[in-house]
């Protein structure tokens, strides 16, 4: 004989929403020089943010960072701090391009501020950032100069990946640049992508190509550059240079990452400090 309880069924309580890893990196690195050359001064890194310091034949100290996280989505941050002291000379990239991935929600936030010292340099010189669809970036770069300071940076994007065919027409950017000399503003710029269809195809915009960079380069004699780096550009591509006061800024777009680091590296190696690009970009 079965017997029955007369007492309700215990309930279970409902499932909370699940809660995602996220990846969360910081990585410090601060340089000085002395005896003749750059030497590391201090180093810190956490999480899934690492720096490596190969062995470079040069003048500036090269460092690499590194997320190991494989890539990023929405809700994860990456921090990274670069200080070179008066004299110091630093370079610093990355082991391969960065690739951001579709977001569940939120954007992936990737933060770097660079410190440089009196007649100190910093070639801060990433390699490409991939978006994918419906990938989500905020991205801001600050750059603090002391008295005689100079600097080379770029950013380059890739919209998808050629060889699969994609466009990544769904991906959203946000990318903050601020550049100080003695705590004065003297560079600001913002880049927008909303997904928004004029913004990939109109012709005064990225007129449907699916890459494009931006290289600065904060130095006195920008004015003497400028036309020298015309001339490494070749005929046809989508480029252009102009230098206002310490200030060289090249823009450029291209159809592939292919054809756009074709025509970016050789303008990087003639305005890095180095002369040179980093090791990993030839690998």
């Amino acid at each position: 004989m079965i017997v029955q309880s007369a007492a309700s069924p215990s309930k279970e309580p409902p499932l909370s929403p699940a809660r995602l890893q996220r990846a969360q990196g910081t990585g410090c690195i601060g340089v000085a020089h002395s005896e003749g050359r750059t030497r590391l001064k201090t180093f810190f890194q956490e999480g899934c943010a690492k720096i490596r310091l190969p062995r470079a034949h040069r003048d500036a100290l090269e460092a690499v960072i590194i997320n190991t996280s494989g890539g990023l989505t929405g809700g994860d941050r990456l921090d990274w701090h670069a200080e070179a002291g008066a004299d110091a000379r630093l370079s610093l990239t990355t082991q391969a391009c960065e690739r951001i991935y579709r977001s569940a929600g939120g954007d992936a936030d990737v933060s770097t501020r660079l410190v440089i010292g009196e007649n100190a340099h910093i070639d801060w010189l990433p390699q490409e950032t991939i978006l994918f669809e419906r990938s989500r970036l905020k991205r801001s770069l600050t750059v603090e100069l002391a008295a005689g300071a100079t600097f080379t940076g770029v950013e380059a994007v890739l919209l998808g990946r050629e060889a699969m065919g994609e466009k990544a027409r769904t991906a959203r950017l946000r990318d903050n640049w601020r550049i100080f000399r003695e705590g004065r503003l003297i560079h600001a710029e913002a880049t927008r992508l909303t997904g928004a269809g004029h913004e990939r195809d109109g012709l005064s915009l990225l007129a449907g190509n699916n890459a494009f960079a931006t290289l600065l380069a904060i130095a006195p004699n920008a004015d003497a550059r400028l036309e020298p780096l015309r001339r490494l550009l070749p005929a046809g591509a989508q480029a252009d240079a102009s230098a206002i006061g310490e200030r060289l800024v090249l823009r450029l777009a291209a159809p592939s990452g292919l054809a756009l680091r074709r025509v970016l590296a050789p303008a990087i190696a003639y305005l890095s400090g180095a002369g040179a690009l980093p090791r990993l970009w030839t690998i």
